[in-house]
């Protein structure tokens, strides 16, 4: 029509640019699973779920820095983490906590994936390639690794190098993340919600056994729909509320409680960390210890926890030259050291002696 007004920009308003990224295929074609990797995933998934379901009366721990930063020190870790495994395996299954991605409450570091880095550039494909070459090379070494999902693409770049998966506090009531743990291939654990609130854990848990379809990528980075199966090996994980910790008899006998009344096997992770120990590193041996004692008197519905632990205690402040940064502490939530780390687990593992 002769004099009608010019179209008004409407799309991609906020959007300074797109960048392509290489497709889950091209990633995996340049890191490939080894076959001694492909065993540790394949056999540390068996074995948690084994323990998930009753079979395997050992504790689940999943134990490991806050967050991945340093390829150098996630080796040196794993390394020590593959030796204490020796020592502690009539008693606990030990997996690598590895994250690269970390969710926040405003802004900050969001993880080696999102930012290698540590300097704001964002440069995600290194990240990715970094990710996957860490992940092969602990995998290597025959210790099996868990992590934190957070971005629904990301599984498909690195989730087969993986033997747990975490859905977190924040995420946990999240429709897409619901969607997306149904169709992981690995069991998965529900954090309550950073409220305290457990039925959010639960409700998460039921709605991911169920078969759900959402759009997303394939293997050549196509966007589709996936249709899942539903995911059968899922748990709850008390890691404290807001007010109050969550680690107490009363807290697991209401976990219990709430899964059987939703017709859901009792799986009970603790959390040692975050609210149940007040953010101080030094307060999850506490947890730990009364962890141990719930399985000495019978409460084998808790069947693992998690550690934060690096190879010294403590954390520090990225700052403006990450080249300056202390070897081996964390740059995210304080962690307990390697030497602490070590006393525990063998300390827990002699207590568990001759009842598991």
């Amino acid at each position: 029509m002769a004099g009608a007004s010019p179209l008004h920009p409407l799309s991609d308003i906020h959007i300074r640019k797109a960048h392509p990224l290489f497709s889950p295929a091209a990633l995996k074609e340049l890191y490939p699973v080894t076959p001694a990797s492909n065993e540790t995933v394949f056999t540390g998934r068996k074995q948690v779920v084994d323990i998930l379901k009753g079979k395997d009366r050992r504790l689940l721990g999943i134990i490991g820095p806050c967050s991945i930063h340093s390829r150098k020190v996630a080796l040196d870790y794993a390394e020590r983490l593959k030796g204490l495994q020796e020592k502690v395996k009539d008693s606990m299954l030990l997996l690598m906590r590895v994250y690269f991605e970390k969710p926040r409450t405003v802004l900050g570091w969001r993880g080696l994936i999102t930012d290698p880095d540590l300097d704001g550039s964002y440069k995600i494909e290194k990240g990715l390639k970094q990710a996957r070459q860490i992940l092969l090379e602990i995998t290597e070494m025959g210790m099996p690794v868990g992590s934190e999902i957070l971005e629904p693409i990301i599984p498909q770049y690195i989730a087969d190098l993986i033997s747990w998966a975490a859905i977190g506090a924040r995420t946990t009531e999240s429709q897409t993340h619901r969607q997306m743990a149904s169709g992981l291939s690995m069991p998965v654990g529900f954090k309550n919600g950073t409220s305290g609130n457990l039925k959010l854990a639960v409700d998460a848990m039921e709605a991911s056994r169920h078969p759900q379809s959402f759009i997303g990528i394939d293997q050549a980075g196509n966007t589709c729909v996936l249709h899942t199966t539903g995911n059968p090996n899922n748990h709850i994980i008390l890691r404290g509320g807001r007010d109050a910790p969550n680690y107490y008899e009363e807290n697991v006998e209401e976990a219990r409680e709430m899964l059987a009344g939703s017709g859901i096997d009792p799986a009970v992770m603790i959390d040692c960390s975050h609210m149940n120990s007040g953010k101080d590193p030094f307060k999850q041996e506490r947890v730990l210890r009364a962890l141990t004692d719930y399985r000495r008197r019978g409460l084998n519905e808790v069947v693992g926890f998690m550690l934060e632990s690096n190879l010294f205690e403590g954390s520090q402040s990225i700052g403006s030259n990450p080249a300056e940064l202390i070897y081996g502490v964390s740059i995210t939530d304080a962690c307990i050291g390697w030497d602490a780390t070590e006393r525990m687990l063998l300390e827990t593992h002699e207590a568990l002696s001759g009842i598991i």
